[in-house]
């Protein structure tokens, strides 16, 4: 977050969750995390009354949660899944049964078990590479906040009761608090904490509520009453603005409103550019139930189904069964078109399901994971495949390895497929015997192989996020080096060119599924490439689309011939502001062009 002062007016930078300006007064609402000062040990006598303590916690917050889920506004029922996932952390054993037990082998007070549990799955969940499942600690934090204030008796302030028409700061908030605003009243709001791809954004933007987070300070430099701008495009919050800032915004937000409406009436168009290139706009979903929200805004298919958090969730191994029942239900949602399912992605000391010994890791995002752990766990792999297989017989279901690094993985993981397959032919299951199978392309050598690896399956998909991180030895969560986490990178261009060239030669078709292909910025670019597909969060999609709309495929090229004479990120990120100013100038003074 950054800070700046500019005469009276005072302006913070966070991260955009939910697009939209707004121009409103604070209301700080306390929603910072409860404070456990005491940390004791209690008898022997006292343990049965802590346990009982606790469980009476978790049930008073199931039953909040229950009620929040059942009084949810009709517009955002599709997104019940977000409380549902909370309910379930309630009854994880990492969770739950890890806190009593806790209680009785440690004899300590409720508080300072669920605090202690807390913190173990924070561990997990911090080795866990794919940003979007390692952002899900928030929703554990925020159950845990919840349980830790209904052991402490405070009240959760009833967000509902707001009167006046606000915007609304507070430390963080969970998605069942955005649930519980008055829409009448709460137009927007800012938080301290949170991140792009937390459950809180995802809840604002089915509210339509501009909303940015991850503003650090905000709670502390703004007072009630203060009058605020909130950009929900660029993540730029602005106190006690200036008369003409407040001018030159409500100018901005409604030339945006005007822009937003024809982005929604076109969202459901192809994309295709001015010139007849057609691209095909996927969504990458974590949870079946956002296959219908994927539909809502445009996506035309299931570019990337993550499977982690089914196995990440619970201290049990899913069965056959439950993994089968999951994908079954995708595929029959998203049909006729294709859901892609990407194996397992992460190691098994990040599984809580799986009950064997892992040694601690120095560094997990180079070690035993992804691909590299299913091959040495079959039995856990063929589990999934089965599953994945079975699920091809209701729609149409394509799978993908991830983290490929040569040639050798794919010909043993193809070995295990097939070993599925034989085995759901003894046992006369269907399953479509003609299935795509596919890889991410994340790791460097995979894109000097990328030739070789063509030949040996149906389609290419760039994991950019990764494969811009390993590519720049860049971690992306290490603040003090992730603002050279840079997909402008010339390094990176050539290496998608390198990829989308082999897979042209092979025949075979070529996506992105990482940022890159949800950022507006980086369109041009992806365009020149020649790229068959992008897949991005849904709420992209829209916006993607219309991008695409606007630009015909000869200028891209052209433009990406120029790029690739450039030397540095800032002078192609500058390269192609340009560029968007002229050819979408609609784009000019709504915030969308950013350096």
């Amino acid at each position: 977050m950054k800070a700046c002062k500019s005469d009276s007016e005072m302006k913070l930078k966070g991260i955009a969750v939910s697009s939209g300006i707004i121009i409103g007064k604070a209301y700080l609402v306390d929603r910072s995390k409860v404070k456990i000062t005491y940390q004791y040990l209690v008898s022997q006598e006292q343990v049965s009354k802590e346990v009982k303590r606790l469980e009476d916690a978790i049930r008073t917050t199931r039953e909040q949660l229950i009620t929040i889920k059942n009084h949810m506004p009709e517009n955002i029922k599709t997104h019940s899944f977000i409380i549902e996932s909370h309910l379930m952390i309630l009854k994880d054993s990492m969770f739950a049964d890890a806190s009593i037990q806790r209680i009785l082998n440690e004899s300590i007070n409720s508080e300072w078990a669920v605090q202690k549990s807390l913190e173990e799955i924070r561990e997990i969940f911090k080795q866990i590479d794919d940003e979007y499942i390692r952002n899900r600690i928030e929703d554990v934090e925020n159950v845990a906040e919840r349980v830790l204030r209904n052991l402490s008796g405070e009240d959760q302030k009833d967000l509902a009761g707001i009167d006046q028409r606000v915007i609304v700061v507070a430390h963080d908030l969970a998605p069942a608090d955005t649930t519980e605003l008055n829409l009448e009243k709460v137009i927007g709001f800012i938080t301290d904490g949170g991140g792009r791809t937390s459950h809180t954004g995802i809840m604002a933007q089915a509210l339509k509520l501009p909303a940015v987070v991850a503003l650090e300070t905000a709670t502390d430099l703004i007072k009630n009453g203060d009058i605020l701008i909130v950009d929900g495009n660029t993540g730029e919050v602005i106190i006690n603005p200036l008369e003409g800032t407040i001018a030159g915004y409500k100018k901005r937000q409604i030339q945006q409103e005007k822009f937003k409406s024809s982005i929604a009436r076109t969202s459901h168009l192809p994309a295709e550019t001015l010139d007849g290139y057609r691209i095909a706009i996927k969504a990458n979903i974590e949870f079946l139930e956002e296959v219908e929200s994927a539909r809502e805004y445009g996506g035309e298919a299931i570019g990337l189904y993550r499977t982690e958090v089914l196995y990440i969730k619970s201290k049990t191994l899913p069965t056959e069964e439950e993994l089968f029942e999951d994908y079954r239900q995708v595929a029959e949602i998203i049909a006729p078109d294709p859901v892609t399912i990407r194996t397992l992605d992460t190691g098994g000391d990040k599984i809580a399901a799986v009950a064997m010994e892992t040694d601690d890791e120095m560094n997990p995002a180079l070690g035993l994971r992804a691909i590299r752990f299913c091959l040495k766990e079959p039995e856990i792999f063929k589990t999934q495949l089965r599953s994945i297989l079975r699920a091809s017989a209701y729609g149409k279901v394509q799978i993908m390895f991830p983290m490929i690094s040569g040639l050798q993985e794919v010909l043993d993981a193809r070995a295990i497929l097939e070993q599925a397959r034989q085995e759901l032919d003894t046992r006369q299951i269907a399953y479509d015997h003609d299935i795509k199978v596919g890889i991410m392309i994340e790791i460097p050598s995979a894109v000097s192989m990328a030739e070789v690896l063509a030949r040996h399956v149906d389609f290419f998909s760039i994991g950019t996020n990764d494969l811009i991180q390993y590519a720049l030895a860049i971690d992306r969560i290490n603040e003090h080096v992730a603002h050279i986490y840079e997909p402008f990178h010339p390094a990176i261009s050539r290496m998608i060119q390198q990829v989308v060239a082999a897979a042209r030669k092979a025949g075979i078709n070529v996506s992105i599924c990482g940022e890159m292909a949800g950022d507006p910025l980086c369109i041009p670019i992806l365009l020149g490439l020649g790229l068959d597909e992008l897949s991005m969060n849904a709420r992209s999609i829209p916006f993607i689309k219309k991008i695409i709309r606007e630009i015909s495929m000869k200028d891209a090229r052209l433009d990406f011939e120029n790029i690739l004479k450039l030397s540095t990120a800032k002078e192609i990120r500058g390269y192609i502001i340009n560029r968007m100013k002229a050819l979408i100038p609609e784009l000019e003074g709504k915030g969308y062009l950013y350096s």
